[in-house]
């Protein structure tokens, strides 16, 4: 809301009213009365100024009334611009444009007829003095509206360069956030992963020194070394990033670092069968990434969930578009089954897929249903973003496409 009170500026307009008139009684030297009445109605004229802020159109039309009384009480002239223009100036500055214009012309309109009624030269009225008088009040009335303008202009300029401040403020939030995200799924991979490997591992080196079998023992440890060496340096990058070290970084897991992750759960015990079809050296650095993360979820949750025996990955690339799925022979997701173990992967699964515009479904493998519980939808198409739950037994599956196309290299 605009300030309405008055200013030093409305003081010095109302000052100069006030003398406007002085000036004009001092060189007319009219009778005493008369001079006095003069004084009293020029600074009635000024406190008008000052009201002109807050009360445009009433100070306005008081102003047209007290000069037509002025020169019907046969004062000192003064003209009918000079005392009017200060609050024709407030008025249009105040964004009333046209009642300035309007009591401008009919001041002038009245001032004309009333000195030619008294036989005034109409070469001297029209000619020159309302010329004049006309070209005063436009000019304040054109600077008043030219001010408010430009003050509504800048205030325009503040106003988008606080939103340009807070639209950055919530990027800058909005990437924190995805980073965020990013980094949580990382982590989640990587020791979700790590875990259930190095799990099945002890167990197995456990019972081959049970078994005095050490050479199966001594692979249970390489592998859980293998395995946790691996995570190790990927929590290092991850944290790498996080404290913004220099130096280069390691780069995420790809698709040719596919086959030693398969092997490695092979190592578990578990029969993994990988299949790739199509070509698939030229795939996007994220779609391998992409492909690389959604394989080591699904296995992970196979070796803690599914009690499988074998499971088989299937990668195929065409033209524009990628398949994977991932099938084991396990027990499947039955009612009240062990989903809650998967939720926060599937959901990460999903969040990555959908950040290509690509879809996943979970279920059965047996039947192929899916009935997504706990989840949402994602954008791009994502139908299992939450935990996952079908009837009945026959393995599970997860199927995931994403497209190539404007995805970049």
């Amino acid at each position: 809301m605009p300030d309405t009170s008055p200013t030093r500026a409305d003081a010095l307009l109302a000052a100069a009213t006030l003398g406007l008139v002085a000036v004009a009684v001092a060189a007319d030297r009219p009778a005493p009365g008369g001079a006095a009445l003069a004084v009293v109605a020029g600074a009635v004229l000024g406190g008008l100024v000052l009201g002109a802020r807050r009360w445009p159109l009433p100070a306005l039309l008081a102003t047209a009334v007290v000069i037509l009384g002025y020169y019907a009480l046969d004062l000192p002239p003064v003209g009918v611009a000079a005392p009017a223009a200060a609050v024709l100036y407030r008025v249009s500055e105040r964004g009333r444009v046209v009642p300035a214009a309007v009591v401008a012309g009919s001041l002038l309109a009245v001032s004309v007829v009333a000195r030619l009624a008294e036989g005034d030269d109409i070469a001297v009225v029209v000619g020159t003095e309302l010329g004049s008088e006309a070209a005063l009040l436009l000019a304040v009335i054109a600077l008043g509206d030219a001010v408010r303008n430009r003050r509504s202009l800048r205030a325009a300029l503040v106003r988008q360069a606080i939103a340009a401040d807070e639209e950055r403020h919530r990027e800058a939030a909005r990437q924190v956030e995805a980073e965020r995200l990013r980094i949580a799924r990382e982590v989640h991979d990587t020791l979700g992963h790590t875990m259930s490997v190095i799990t099945l591992q002890s167990a197995v080196a456990r019972e081959a020194l049970a078994d005095s079998d050490p050479a199966q023992a001594e692979s249970a440890l390489a592998a859980i070394r293998s395995v946790s060496g691996s995570a190790m340096a990927e929590l290092r990058a991850t944290l790498g990033t996080l404290r913004r070290e220099p130096g280069p970084r390691e780069p995420a897991p790809g698709f040719d670092q596919l086959p030693a992750l398969v092997d490695g759960v092979r190592r578990s015990g578990l029969a993994v069968d990988l299949r790739v079809e199509g070509p698939v050296d030229t795939l996007p650095a994220v779609v391998g990434s992409t492909v690389y993360r959604v394989v080591q979820e699904a296995l992970t949750n196979v070796l803690r969930h599914a009690g499988a025996t074998r499971v088989t990955v299937t990668v195929r690339a065409t033209p524009g578009r990628l398949a994977l799925e991932v099938v084991d022979d396990g027990r499947g997701d039955p009612p009240g089954g062990p989903t809650s173990g998967r939720g926060q992967g599937l959901r990460g699964m999903a969040e990555r897929v959908a950040l290509l515009g690509g879809t996943v479904e979970t279920g059965t493998a047996a039947t192929g249903d899916t009935r997504a519980t706990g989840g949402t939808t994602a954008t791009g198409g994502t139908r299992a973003t939450g935990d996952t739950g079908t009837s009945g037994n026959g393995g599970f599956r997860v199927s995931v496409h994403l497209p190539l196309a404007g995805v970049a290299a």
